[in-house]
Formats: structure tokens, C-alpha cells, sequence
């Protein structure tokens, strides 16, 4: 056992000295010879303990990482070619008409005609700049518990001055349209002066149904603005920002657009833009005002992230080549096949109700007893497959399977599979077919003869 740690741990030299070390108690000894020989094992020995005590190193894999977490997701490589450009100037000709190329763009995304604005940041920024350009101090939202990401950005509100009416959820379910429009309706004063809800609850992989949710708030007859996040479903999930007549759309780059982090999005209703008149909240890099004044012409008022716009450019083509509709077809079937895995497997899906299922991402519990955490390390480990974590009260309880973004069927398959074999390797009780039961979804068994005599032979 030494020699298989030395030979992993050890530079050469070790040898080299451990050799003298061997020949040198060949030889005839004095007790000075002794004294320094005995030092010579001690420091042997003390070599050997630091080295024992040493990381194993770490496995080496071959292949692509698999990056299975709910985002940031898989940047295509068409994508990855298109940042890689030289920088231009931000405030010539050239980079105008790429800004209203992408800034058109984007509103088929967000399925609106309103204007869209873009911010170098993360979905964060994008969170503040829907709440300073809309609310005062002191001003009542409403907002529910849906997940990790809902108190989050309830914080943001806070800390802003703005009273939060936080209703408790058990992160399993999406915001309830009744409850929408029971609360809304009992505010006679019309003191509430926005809905403030997370589409597609990242932590959890449950979806809020917000048509249904504009329509209690339309019930109601409530002047409310509706904010929405739709950072892990926009360009995933089927959303539609005048449809469902969305006041303030945020999402991010780093998801369903196949960009890396650094971008941030609202699209913005004429009723948001007029509130945005009267909003008192402190307001300066967020300013709708100076960004969609300098937007008309393809510029920003601030140095915009270049580079990230040519790769927004080539992943809105890419988009529109595959279309929409189709997008959010391939996402629902990658879901349905994921949630047949799992439910094959025994465990548990975080969502409670089938009509809250997300379809970028699936949540899923582990037996009690069992750490989601150790799971997810052992498949890091053995198979190179990130898989995301259970975040705040569901960590250690919880892991997520990103299937959104650039995803395909193969892409699917080997997921499972290494979630599959990681079930194995952690121990964790589980049924085995998950996998089978995934592939039935994404290529159900054809009862076609050549196929039936396949079988058979």
C-alpha cells in the first residue's frame, strides 16, 4: 500500500533517497553512523506521514463535462464562435445595427411589441431595475413563497423600503390564482401596487400559472402592475409577455438563451412605462428613461457587454431557425421523459401539482436518510456530471436536472444514465429503468412489423 501512495504522491527524488537510505544500514555502523541513520528513518517516517496525508488526486475524465444544473446551461458552440470576435467600437455604425438587430430580436422571445431593455448584469440586476423604475418607498406588493428564489428576491424589495406581503408557500406549489384574487379583491384601497411573481421557481422546478393569474387580477378589477421573473423559462417554456399582459418581464442571458452569465432583460408595458413616471424610488444605472432614449438609435447609455451581444445575436437565430413553438415542444418532452425517469426510480418530484410541472428543470427528492449533496458528488466524480443543488431549506434534501437550454435527446440520455449509475454507486434505494422508461417516452416502441421481427430475432 506504501509504495502505491508513493508512487502516486511522490516526485522521483523520494526514491532516490529512500534508496540510500535502504543502503546505507548495509554498512557497518558507529554510533555516530547510528545516531544519524536513526534521524535519517525519522525523517523518512515524517515524509511518509505528509505524504499519506496528502488529497488523492484527482480523477482525470475524457469527454465533454456534462453541465446538468438549471443554468448556467450548455453554450452552444455556434454561439462560443460568435463572442469569439474582435471588440468593436460601442458607439459606431457597425455595433448600432447589431443593438436593434438583437433589441428586435428579443421581443419575439418575450412574444411582445413592447420594448425590451438589456443590461450587462446578472437576473439580480435585472430584479432591481423592474422594482426602482415602478414602486415607491413605502409602497405594498404582493408576493409568494414559491422557492428559494422568491425570498431572494423579496429581499431585494425590502431593502429597498418596499412593504412585502409575503404569502407562506411550502415550495412545492406555484403561486394560486384564487389566492391572487382573494387578496387582491379584500384591497378596496388599492394600496397593493404590484404582483410580484416567479414563473418558473429555479430551486424547486415548479411553474406559476400566470395566465391564470392575470385573470383573477382582472377579475378583481385590480389596478396592480404584474412583475414576473422568468429567468429559467424564458426561450424554454411557453410565456408571453402581451398575452398575458405582463407588466414587467425580468429574465437573463445564462438559461434558455445559451449565453453565459452577463445579461439581463426587461420588457416593459405602456402601463409599467407610465408608472415608471411617477416611481420615487433612487434610480441611476437602472434608468429605463436614459437606456430606452439611447436604445432608438442602437446604443447604451454605459458601456454595453460587445462581445455577449454578438453571441445573443447567433442564439436568437438559432431560435428563430428552430422556431418557438417547437423550442417549447422539445423542452415539454425532455420534462415528461425526465419525470418518467424519476417516477420510475421510486423517488419523489419536489412539484406537487402536474399542472405546475417545469419544464426546464426537474426537482427531485431523495429517501430520507440519504444525502442529495453525497449523490451529486459521487456522479461529479465518477461520470463528470454536474447536477444542481438543493438550495436553503431543501439542501441536503434535494437535487435538480437541468434540461433546458441547447438539449438534445442524446444529451438526455446520457444525463439519466449517470444519475441512473450514481443511484447505484450512492447506495440510495431506487428501482432500475428509469432510464428504459425515459427512452420509451422520447422513441415510444413502434409496433411496425420490420420492428416486431427485430424483437424476435
Amino acid at each position: 500500500m506504501l509504495a502505491a501512495v508513493v508512487s502516486r504522491r511522490a516526485a522521483p527524488s523520494f526514491w532516490m533517497f529512500f534508496a540510500r537510505l535502504l543502503r546505507s544500514g548495509s554498512q557497518p555502523r558507529s554510533n555516530g553512523s547510528l545516531r544519524m541513520e536513526t534521524g535519517r528513518r525519522r525523517g523518512v517516517a515524517k515524509v511518509i506521514g505528509n505524504l499519506l496525508a496528502l488529497p488523492k488526486r484527482e480523477l482525470k475524465h475524457s469527454g465533454h463535462h456534462f453541465l446538468q444544473i438549471p443554468g448556467p446551461t450548455n453554450v452552444p458552440d455556434r454561439v462560443l464562435r460568435a463572442l469569439d470576435r474582435p471588440v468593436i467600437d460601442h458607439r459606431g455604425p457597425e455595433f448600432g445595427r447589431l443593438a436593434r438587430e438583437v433589441l428586435d430580436g428579443l421581443r419575439t422571445v418575450f412574444q411582445t411589441t413592447s420594448p425590451v431593455v438589456m443590461y450587462p448584469a446578472s437576473g439580480t440586476g435585472a430584479w432591481e431595475a423592474a422594482i426602482v423604475n415602478t414602486l415607491s418607498p413605502g409602497d405594498r406588493v404582493l408576493m409568494f413563497e414559491t422557492g428559494h428564489f422568491s425570498q431572494l428576491w423579496r429581499k431585494v424589495a425590502e431593502r429597498f423600503g418596499i412593504q412585502v406581503e409575503y404569502v407562506p408557500g411550502n415550495w412545492r406549489t406555484g403561486a394560486q390564482p384564487a389566492e391572487v384574487e382573494k387578496r387582491l379583491d379584500s384591497d378596496k384601497q388599492h394600496a397593493f401596487k404590484a404582483v410580484m411573481v416567479v414563473h418558473n421557481e429555479t430551486s424547486t422546478g415548479v411553474a406559476s400559472r400566470i395566465a391564470e393569474i392575470r385573470a383573477s387580477m382582472n377579475r378583481a378589477l385590480h389596478p396592480a402592475l404584474l412583475i414576473v421573473d422568468t429567468i429559467s423559462s424564458l426561450a424554454s417554456m411557453d410565456y408571453r409577455h402581451d398575452e398575458w399582459e405582463v407588466d414587467v418581464t425580468v429574465a437573463g442571458s445564462q438559461k434558455g438563451l445559451m449565453l453565459p452569465p452577463g445579461l439581463s432583460f426587461n420588457a416593459i408595458s405602456e402601463k409599467a412605462l407610465s408608472a415608471s413616471e411617477s416611481a420615487r424610488l433612487p434610480r441611476s444605472y437602472w434608468d429605463w428613461r436614459d437606456m430606452l432614449g439611447s436604445n432608438k438609435a442602437g446604443f447604451f447609455p454605459f458601456t454595453p457587454a460587445t462581445n455577449l451581444i454578438y453571441g445573443l445575436r447567433e442564439a436568437l437565430a438559432m431560435l428563430q431557425e428552430e422556431g418557438l413553438a417547437n423550442v417549447f415542444r422539445r423542452h415539454d418532452r425532455h420534462a415528461r421523459a425526465t419525470r418518467a425517469a424519476v417516477q420510475t426510480w421510486g423517488l419523489e418530484i419536489v412539484c406537487q401539482d402536474p399542472r405546475e410541472y417545469s419544464s426546464s428543470l426537474t426537482g427531485v427528492y431523495l429517501p430520507r436518510g440519504h444525502d442529495a449533496d453525497r449523490l451529486r458528488s459521487i456522479i461529479l466524480d465518477n461520470f463528470n456530471m454536474s447536477l444542481g443543488a438543493g438550495l436553503s431549506n431543501l439542501a441536503g434534501k434535494v437535487f435538480r436536472i437541468g434540461h433546458l437550454g441547447s438539449f438534445n435527446d442524446l444529451m438526455l440520455a446520457g444525463t439519466l444514465s449517470g444519475v441512473e449509475m450514481g443511484l447505484r454507486l450512492a447506495g440510495v434505494p431506487h428501482r432500475d429503468g428509469g432510464v428504459t422508461a425515459a427512452l420509451e417516452c422520447l422513441a415510444p416502441p413502434t409496433e411496425e412489423k420490420g420492428a416486431s421481427v427485430s424483437k424476435e430475432n
